[in-house]
């Protein structure tokens, strides 16, 4: 049996292939190991802008594959004009009723980590939002009862 090749796609014909297919994509982050300066995994979307007018979205602390089935179920909520605010939580997200936020994300401060945004966008502003889930208890990162051995999971990109 011959052995299969393929051509990987560069990163650009991966952007055009997801925008061309889906309309937006979803690009995963591997975290950052520097004791340094650590950062949990994380995934945002990017094309949203332009398909919906709605910032772009990240997630933080979660797999790649959970960060993919919340996006894509948040950007089908939203393309099928579901109001989800911004800097207020909300329920319908997430299962039991549990709270969800798009808080909205300093790029002055956290642009850095968000490649592909500037790639397509070029010099057309572009606006992200950070999907914040809360603990299984229903508190978010800032409130009391957040598990201090989880404060490095998921920063808010909000400072």
């Amino acid at each position: 049996m011959p052995e299969l090749q393929y051509d990987p796609m560069s990163h650009r014909e991966k952007i055009d292939w997801l925008l061309e297919t889906n309309g937006f994509g979803i690009e995963p982050v591997r975290a950052v190991d520097d004791p340094a300066s650590p950062f949990p995994t994380y995934s945002y979307t990017f094309g949203l802008e332009a398909l919906i007018g709605h910032p772009e979205i990240c997630v933080v602390g979660l797999s790649p594959a959970a960060a993919n089935g919340l996006l894509s179920m948040a950007v089908n909520m939203l393309r099928n004009e579901m109001l989800l605010p911004i800097d207020q939580p909300f329920v319908g997200l997430l299962d039991n009723d549990l709270r969800a936020m798009f808080v909205t994300t300093n790029l002055d401060q956290h642009g850095h980590r968000f490649i592909t945004p500037p790639i397509i966008y070029e010099d057309q502003p572009w606006r992200m939002v950070q999907l914040v889930w809360p603990h299984r208890t229903g508190v978010f990162p800032w409130e009391d009862g957040w598990p201090h051995e989880m404060r490095l999971i998921q920063p808010v990109l909000d400072r």
